[in-house]
């Protein structure tokens, strides 16, 4: 990579700028060089910025303008304190996917409890009365049995609970198998021909409030085609709902927008009114309230993971460039295959010859590595990588992440916040174990950060297990 003067990597987080002094080309998140907060917080290091993160979100907002709507960002993408405050001000609502992220959204302000949708596969009698107890907008129902427990907690608790269900319009979203989530195979939602029969039996439950229905048919999806296709038959449904006598006030439309993960993004804003335009013609018509679940395209482009590059070794030829990162902070490349794009903090200016390198971490395992037959210009390391962010180190562009290890944060203004995100599923809270959110906070421009014991992870599970956060595709 031979960037240019101020080429924008993924604009408006990440800009090259020249450095006069290195005679090179040095990465920045908004006004503040990656170097020096390296330096500051140390690696591995996410890295978000506020400007791309609100300037998305209101991206798709405006693309939905025209019809009412909530925009409920999908805090498994980024379960981050800081981020979830930052969206909430901008006026998101929530979709969560367990009792921990519930209880973020909580920590954020109450009142999101009346913004927030429950969605999820396998709801905990726990994890439905804590939402019951919140006041949460819609639960997503996704089968029958889950229809009925949702039935027992709410009258045992005498609480109304509003609920949608879930259905499977049986398409192939055009994305990774592990991450398609709407075809009869999968375990999502229920078929479309039992929804009219479980409507009716959720009607007939006195403690059950019949609001809205529901589709999600995958993640990481980059045609408008089956989102289209997924909406025609939901308004067919519809059709039939209506007929039957039911009021269906909400249409959660689900997430799954995809984004490039190898470039930047030519025009989000066009790309999100494609969107609006593929998910809401089949429903003109419906006086309806809609329901987005965006969660990745609004993180995703708007972070970054910076690491330290410790050694480089060549083995039969091949090179290895061993990173302080790991499989553990960036899973998707060993999860998926996924590739992300990669970039130096400090690049040289003009052409440069360009060499292959795998980027592995530091885990026992071959499945370890952050990209495979990388092309980056030559790398050099101090010995052991001590010292500052030296001109081998990189920045990998990311899509969502569990926030871990430490994640800075930068504002408009140049201002600085370090914290870290925990494990959040719920409850996870045994003998001796660390709370399920404890960020840290910020006066001013003051940084405070916390960390996690070595050992012991973030949810209080066994001694050296990996916190792994709880995700609906």
């Amino acid at each position: 990579m031979t960037p240019g003067r101020s080429q924008a990597l993924r604009a408006p987080a990440f800009i090259y700028r020249k450095d006069r002094q290195l005679d090179a080309q040095e990465l920045f998140c908004e006004k503040l060089p990656l170097r020096q907060l390296a330096s500051r917080f140390g690696t591995p290091l996410y890295v978000y910025s506020s400007a791309a993160l609100t300037e998305r979100f209101r991206a798709l907002d405006r693309a939905f303008r025209r019809l009412p709507h909530t925009v409920c960002y999908s805090v498994k993408a980024n379960s981050n304190l800081s981020l979830l405050r930052l969206l909430f001000r901008s006026g998101a609502g929530f979709d969560v996917v367990s009792g921990g992220e519930l209880a973020r959204v909580m920590k954020v302000s109450r009142k999101a409890a009346g913004l927030t949708v429950f969605s999820g596969v396998g709801k905990t009698a726990e994890e439905m009365d804590a939402a019951l107890a919140a006041g949460i907008l819609l639960f997503n129902v996704e089968s029958e049995s889950e229809l009925r427990l949702l039935a027992a907690r709410a009258a045992k608790l005498r609480k109304k609970a509003p609920m949608a269900l879930r259905v499977n319009p049986d398409i192939s979203a055009e994305t990774h198998p592990y991450i398609s989530t709407g075809l009869r195979q999968h375990k999502f939602g229920v078929p479309m021909s039992d929804a009219l029969r479980l409507y009716q039996l959720a009607a007939a439950e006195p403690w059950l409030e019949v609001r809205g229905l529901s589709v999600h048919i995958g993640s990481q999806i980059t045609s408008m085609q089956p989102f289209a296709t997924a909406m025609g038959r939901l308004s067919e449904l519809l059709l039939e709902l209506q007929a039957a006598g039911m009021k269906i006030s909400y249409v959660d439309i689900g997430g799954g927008l995809g984004i490039p993960y190898s470039h930047a993004e030519e025009d989000f804003a066009a790309t999100a009114n494609a969107y609006a335009a593929a998910v809401t013609r089949p429903l003109h018509g419906w006086k309806v309230h809609l329901l987005l679940e965006p969660g990745r395209s609004i993180a995703g482009p708007a972070g970054a993971l910076l690491t330290r590059v410790l050694y480089l070794k060549s083995n039969g030829g091949k090179l290895f460039a061993v990173c302080d990162a790991a499989m553990n902070d960036l899973l998707r490349p060993a999860l998926y295959d996924a590739r992300h794009q990669i970039a130096p903090v400090v690049a040289s200016q003009g052409a440069v010859d360009l060499q292959k390198f795998d980027i592995v971490g530091p885990v026992c395992e071959t499945g370890d590595f952050l990209a495979r037959d990388c092309e980056l210009p030559a790398l050099s390391v101090t010995a052991g990588g001590s010292g500052g962010v030296v001109s081998g180190a990189m920045v990998r562009v990311i899509g969502s992440s569990s926030a871990f290890p430490t994640a800075a944060w930068i504002s408009t203004t140049g201002c600085v916040k370090s914290t870290v995100g925990l494990s959040t599923k719920y409850p996870s809270k045994p003998a001796g174990a660390l709370p399920v959110s404890t960020p840290s906070e910020e006066v001013g421009s003051s940084v405070s950060t916390a960390r996690v014991k070595p050992g012991l992870s973030a949810a209080g599970n066994t001694p050296g297990s990996v916190p792994w956060p709880v995700m609906r595709p």
